[in-house]
């Protein structure tokens, strides 16, 4: 199973396009901690490394040095002959002189946890700067790839640099958690048997982070593993939030804040809001915590109907995060079976509701392609409107080129959906209101996406226009 790549068809497409082109390039690739990002690297180009080392954790500049001098001559044995580096210019210096006498056609250096080696006062920046800059970038035969969880470091120093290295990067890869298809397949590979309302389940609790899948038991239910894995005394993910954060920014509290702040807005925050409600600094501090988070794949930005994009809402997107907040940080840990006893809990069902929204809105391309328009030009927002004595909200609308509007309602449930009479007046009212409130011109679509679909009667059959499962959300 460790040995399998599952999905990741674009990032590995990728990779393979830069190893056979005729130019050098300088490959970042940067996602949040545990979502895969080495596992990638060495089973795409294990084979091919011309030179790989690895940075070492809350290591000083002195060790970090006697690691590159290992690994220099772990690949290039008649190195032994040279002095060891003693400083990151004579490193790349010394790493420049085994390259150009490696006998590979593109040499292919991959450096993993860069962050690591850039210990205080070690000039590493500058001379990674001065390795590219004067020498890798004027050859056409270089592959430079490097990686890191420090996700503050990898943006601050490398995509955002505004020294040496700006605009140096030829290519990025921001790696995400895995999509549900992805997901399925993974855990068809590991075994386990599981049901597409299991799958969701699970992926509602902690998203599809390759390192949390790994986890899971396949002789266990999902509702066993999740008990397991977040409600016993040893579980494996106790304290995984404040490492996860911990190792991806730089003074993490302010990241934390923002997180638990926008946990507690399920529709999500403007950023004078959020900035007000997280003590966030006015001016550049906030968006560059905002921009961390966002390139983490932590938090979305999005717009809400007809809105302007100064007026963006900050979304919480990282179910890991969601359920640890509401369920696990307050947990005593000391009841074994404390998932599987409140299942039947309101707050828990309330809470499956939301997460299936989500879980519908980072799929949202899945629900475009099986609304046949992928091809379509879409802008995919919120709304919500009053038009002073009536209000409403929908939580994800397709606005379509071909002059159509999708409103999609989600639901969560473990038999078909059914809408009642009551609830089919709150849906013409909703749709009613959107189109006063809009003056949208447009054709208005009433789209349900749910787990096993509609109860077919006559409020279905006469208000909904596309009647969809979750069978769609697993589509690739």
């Amino acid at each position: 199973m460790k040995d399998i790549l599952i999905g990741r068809k674009e990032e590995i497409a990728l990779l393979e396009k830069v190893k056979n082109s005729e130019k050098s390039a300088f490959v970042a690739v940067y996602g949040r901690r545990r979502v895969g990002k080495t596992f990638l690297i060495r089973k795409t180009h294990e084979n091919d490394f011309t030179f790989q080392m690895t940075g070492l954790a809350n290591s000083n500049t002195k060790h970090q040095l006697i690691n590159f001098n290992a690994a220099l001559l772990r690949y290039f044995p008649k190195m032994e002959e040279k002095k060891p580096a003693k400083t990151w210019f004579d490193a790349f210096q010394l790493l420049i002189n085994a390259l150009e006498n490696a006998e590979q056609a593109k040499k292919v250096v991959f450096i993993d946890e860069l962050p690591w080696l850039d210990t205080q006062q070690s000039y590493f920046v500058s001379a990674l700067e001065h390795f590219w800059n004067s020498w890798a970038s004027a050859r056409n035969d270089i592959m430079l790839i490097v990686c890191g969880s420090a996700a503050s470091w990898m943006i601050g120093n490398l995509l955002n640099n505004r020294g040496g290295l700006h605009n140096r990067i030829t290519h990025r890869i921001n790696l995400a958690p895995f999509s549900l298809h992805e997901t399925e397949l993974f855990f068809k590979a590991k075994n386990a048997v599981f049901e597409r309302y299991q799958i969701a389940q699970f992926y509602m609790t902690f998203g599809g982070v390759p390192y949390y899948l790994e986890q899971v038991e396949a002789g266990e239910s999902i509702t066993q593993n999740i008990d397991r894995l977040c409600f016993t005394p040893n579980s494996a993910l106790k304290n995984e939030f404040e490492n996860l954060y911990g190792s991806l920014f730089k003074k993490s509290e302010r990241h934390t804040t923002v997180i638990e702040v926008l946990a507690k807005k399920q529709k999500g925050l403007t950023r004078s809001e959020l900035i007000k409600l997280a003590k966030l600094p006015e001016g550049g501090g906030a968006t560059k915590i905002l921009k961390e988070l966002e390139e983490s794949n932590f938090i979305r930005r999005y717009n809400e109907f007809g809105s302007q994009k100064r007026n963006a809402l900050y979304q919480l997107i990282d179910f890991f995060s969601i359920f640890y907040l509401k369920f696990m940080r307050d947990s005593s840990f000391d009841d074994r079976n404390a998932w599987l006893n409140g299942l039947d809990n309101p707050q828990i069902r309330s809470w499956n509701g939301y997460a299936f929204e989500r879980l519908c809105l980072i799929h949202n391309d899945c629900i475009k392609k099986a609304l046949g328009i992928a091809g379509v030009q879409t802008q995919t927002s919120a709304w919500i409107g009053t038009n002073g004595t009536q209000k409403a909200q929908v939580d994800l609308v397709i606005d379509r080129r071909d002059r159509v509007v999708n409103l999609c309602e989600m639901k969560f449930s473990i038999h078909k959906f059914q809408i009642s009479k009551q609830y089919a007046e709150e849906l013409r009212q909703k749709i009613g209101l959107f189109k006063e409130v809009t003056s949208t011109k447009k054709s208005v679509y009433l789209t349900f996406i749910t787990t096993f679909g509609l109860e077919s009667n006559e409020y279905s059959l006469s208000l909904v226009q596309n009647n969809l499962t979750m069978d769609v959300l697993f589509e690739p």
